[in-house]
This record gives structure tokens, sequence and C-alpha cells, in this order.
């Protein structure tokens, strides 16, 4: 008997050894640890970024795919390309109006000079009758005929240059319908606006979309937050540009630095997710926790959203971070 209740003790140390152990990392870890100082506020919530959506302008058929998901991109890279025959076939019929319209303009041009030749002679032939007519040497009607084909002439000079000035309106069209066939030729190269990790490929090539059509989702990696709620007591001691801390479920021995930078001007229920039945029933406010750009550009390529994990606020500046919350981060 002596020798089973010694086994049943020592079953009972081990088990209260395991019990001690996890409530050891639960003081180090969880934010709803009751021995926490009373200048850190802490609350669990998933890594979240900010999403661009890649999409077309214009309606078309997706002919390549540049990217898979997960790839690392840069701001400017080429993600997909639409197809572009019709828009080189418009361009080219562009490009032949704005030939067209350089030629008429030349044509138009010589006529200005072949008028201004005619104007010249017109009015030297006329200079000529007035003086004869003065000596009664020619007829008034040979006057009148004179200064009409001047008249004429004359008329036939502004014509001539207005023919110019359409001509190249007409130039300035057929380049105007260049630019804007080119416009969206270029739009037919998508590319991401931000630099991240391609989360989602929405289309295959091959796939006709309608304008607006979504072809992938990039996730910015350098603007990363967590969201927190914390009750009144401590949100009103937390300000935008408070110093933060964040503890991944995924790497608990790491501490990640951040700082706080937004916190909700009106209170609301938190959601089931992040908190406990009796909570509920309190109003709470959303504080969004970020991490530096600088150091998510230094591990961009472990940066990954959906992860849990929790989040601590020092309420006091004036205190020092616990132990257990120093900044600690992996190397390389």
């Amino acid at each position: 008997m002596s020798g089973s209740k010694s086994k049943v003790c020592q079953k009972l140390l081990i088990t209260l050894a395991v019990i001690a152990a996890i409530a050891i990392v639960a003081w180090q870890f969880l934010p709803d640890s009751d021995m926490l100082p009373e200048h850190i506020a802490s609350g669990n919530g998933r890594i979240e970024a900010t999403q661009v959506d890649i999409a077309t302008r214009i309606p078309g058929r997706l002919q390549s795919f540049f990217v898979a998901e997960g790839d690392l991109i840069d701001a400017g890279s080429a993600v997909a390309e639409m197809d572009t025959d019709e828009l080189l076939a418009t361009m080219a019929a562009a490009q032949a109006t704005l030939n067209q319209a350089i030629e008429a303009r030349k044509l138009a041009e010589a006529v200005v000079v072949q008028r201004e030749s005619e104007l010249r002679l017109a009015r030297a032939e006329l200079g000529r009758i007035e003086s004869l007519v003065d000596k009664g040497h020619v007829s008034r009607e040979q006057l009148d005929r004179a200064r009409t084909t001047a008249e004429t002439a004359e008329a036939a000079l502004q014509a001539s240059k207005v023919q110019v000035a359409s001509a190249g309106a007409g130039i300035e069209a057929a380049r105007a319908s260049i630019r804007k066939v080119q416009t969206t030729i270029d739009d037919s190269h998508l590319v991401s606006p931000i630099g991240g990790r391609v989360l989602y490929r929405l289309a295959e090539p091959g796939e006709v979309l309608a304008a607006g059509g979504k072809v992938a989702t990039v996730i910015d990696v350098t603007d990363v937050y967590l969201t927190i709620f914390l009750p009144t007591a401590q949100a009103g001691k937390v300000r935008v540009g408070s110093e933060a801390r964040i503890v991944l479920d995924a790497l608990p021995d790491y501490v990640v630095p951040a700082e706080v930078s937004f916190v909700a001007a009106e209170a609301q229920f938190t959601p089931k997710a992040v908190e406990t039945r009796s909570e509920r029933e309190k109003l709470m406010f959303r504080v969004r926790i970020r991490i530096n750009a600088e150091l998510l550009e230094a591990y961009r390529d472990r940066v990954k959203t959906g992860v849990p994990g929790d989040a601590y606020v020092r309420l006091d500046e004036s205190q020092s971070w616990p132990e257990q919350l120093e900044v600690n981060l992996p190397n390389g």
C-alpha cells in the first residue's frame, strides 16, 4: 500500500509541476494574465495588413499572368497583361489618321503660298490699271474687274489659311486619339502600386473580364498591424504613438516592438472572437498596434497575415517594460 501511495504522490507532484509550468508560461505571454504590471494593457487579435486589389480598368481578355500566390513583388512590378490586339489595330488606324492630317496640312500650306502669289499679282495689276485710269487709257469697267480679281484672290488666301488651321486641328485630334489609345494600352499592363506579397490570384489567362475586374490581391508587408480592444480605464491612458509589443502564437519566444497607430474615438462592443462572454457586456475601445515599416522591410519575407497573437501597450511611459516583454527578434 505504501508503494502505491508513493506512486500516487509522484504522479500528483508531476501534475502540479506541469500546472506550475503552464502558469509561468501564461504569466509570461497571455494578455489575460492577472500577473501583468498595472501599467501594461493587453489584448489579443490577428495580424492584418493593408490589402490592395489590382483590377483592370478596361474590359477584355486576360492574356498573361506574371506572378504566383505568395510571391514577393516590388512596387511597379508587372502582375498581369490584358490582350491588346484590338487596341494595337486602333492605334494603327489613329496613326494613319495622323499621317493623313499632316499631309493635308502640307497641302493647305502649299495652297496658301499659291494664293499669296495670286494676290500679289492681282494687287499689282490693280495698281497699274488705277494709274492708267487716271490718265484715261483704260475704262472704269476694266478697273472694276481688276478690283474684283484682287478681292477674290484675297478671299481665296484667307480660305486657304483656314484650311491650314483646320488641318492643324485634325493633327491635334489625331494625336489626342493616339494618346487615348496609348493610355488604354498602358492600362492593359497591370502593375502593383505597392510592394508586398501576392495574396490571391483572382483570374487566369483566357478569362474575359469586365471593367473593374479584379485579377490579384496584394498585401503591403510594410503596413502590418494587430487590432485589440481595451476597456475605458485603460484606453483613456493610451495615446497614438504609445510604445507597444506584439507576441505571436507562432513565435512565442520573440517579442516584436510596435506602437499605437490608432485609438477609436467611440466605444463599441468587442467582437466575440477576441473576448469572453462577460467582457461582451462591456464597451471597449478599438486600438490598432502597428509594427514599424523599417523593421517589416528587414523581415518582409517572414510577414504573414492571419497569425494570432497578443499585443501589449505601456500605459505609463515612466515605467519600464517587464523582462519577458523586452524586444527579442529573430536573427536575419
